[in-house]
């Protein structure tokens, strides 16, 4: 298992982080998945189209009215991430297939911060035993 951090700057963000998945993954050989988790209860990990940035900004659209800002019993004044994050998930499992992630041509893994902007927010990447 390993981890890194990224700080974002909008309250509402989608950061592109395959790369850096990747990176502290190692070697992939003889790894049958990564589990790539999010240390925050205000930040999720996607899959999703990363080609066209529109797509993100389409999500960020369609979560707003699923859960808007207002009228909550949590006063923190961010139950609205908590929501979206319940509704995308805190983790997700990505197949690695020959050494690389299985990705399909247009996915990417991204970090959606709900809560921001925020410094050194945790990524774990956990690698799983391949079959």
């Amino acid at each position: 298992m390993t981890s890194f951090t990224l700080d974002t700057s909008e309250h509402q963000q989608f950061v592109d982080i395959t790369d850096r998945v990747i990176h502290a993954a190692g070697d992939l050989a003889g790894v049958g998945a990564l589990v790539v988790a999010s240390q925050h209860t205000t930040a999720a990990i996607i899959v999703n189209e990363g080609f066209d940035p529109d797509v993100t900004v389409d999500l960020g659209r369609a979560l707003t009215p699923l859960a808007d800002r207002d009228d909550y019993d949590h006063d923190e004044g961010n139950s609205d991430a908590h929501v979206k994050v319940a509704l995308l998930g805190a983790a997700q499992l990505v197949p690695v297939v020959d050494g690389a992630l299985a990705l399909g041509r247009w996915q990417r893994i991204f970090f959606c911060e709900f809560d921001g902007p925020r410094d050194s927010r945790s990524v774990v990447v956990s690698r799983l035993a391949g079959a």
